[in-house]
Formats: C-alpha cells, structure tokens, sequence
C-alpha cells in the first residue's frame, strides 16, 4: 500500500498521480503500485515541485509505504510542508 499526500503543488502534479493512483480527498493518493513505480512517481512528484513552484511558496510532498521494519512502513517527505518527519533510531514520528 501506497499513499502520497500532496500540498500547495500544481493541478498537473495531481493529474499525473490520478494515472496511477485513487484520490478519495484533495491531495490524498492511495494505490498498490508496484515499488519501481512508487519511486518513479515519487522522482516525478518531486521534479515537478521544484519546476513548478517558487520558493515562496514551495509546495511538499510525503509518501508512506509499506515496509518490512517494525512499524511496516516507511515514509520520504520532500518540500515544504506542514509536518516534519524525524526518524528516532529507526522509529518514524510526526513533529509538529
């Protein structure tokens, strides 16, 4: 399981993920592709909000999957977003 949660990109960026994944809420993406194409979209996702968006208003990307660790998932964030992510030995939490 994939989900890919998107804030402040381009409307091209979310129809590119449509392709590939199911979006039940603005901004929210959530599928089963495979990991080859996970990291594609995620390369493509990233590239575009560079391209995209300007620095004062960057927008930002996280994508969780699932995983063979502890908690059975994984996360990457990329770009400015609300939350942050800090990886504590292993462990994934939220800061705020």
């Amino acid at each position: 399981m994939t989900v890919i949660v998107v804030e402040k990109v381009p409307a091209s960026v979310r129809g590119e993920l449509t392709r590939w994944l199911l979006e039940p809420r603005t901004g929210v993406f959530v599928g089963r592709p495979s990991a080859l194409v996970r990291d594609k979209l995620w390369e493509l996702v990233c590239q575009r909000i560079v391209e995209r968006t300007g620095p004062e208003e960057m927008g930002g990307a996280v994508m969780i999957y699932t995983s063979d660790n502890e908690q059975g998932f994984e996360m990457r964030i990329f770009g400015d977003t609300s939350r942050d992510l800090v990886d504590f030995e292993g462990l994934w939490l939220v800061k705020v």
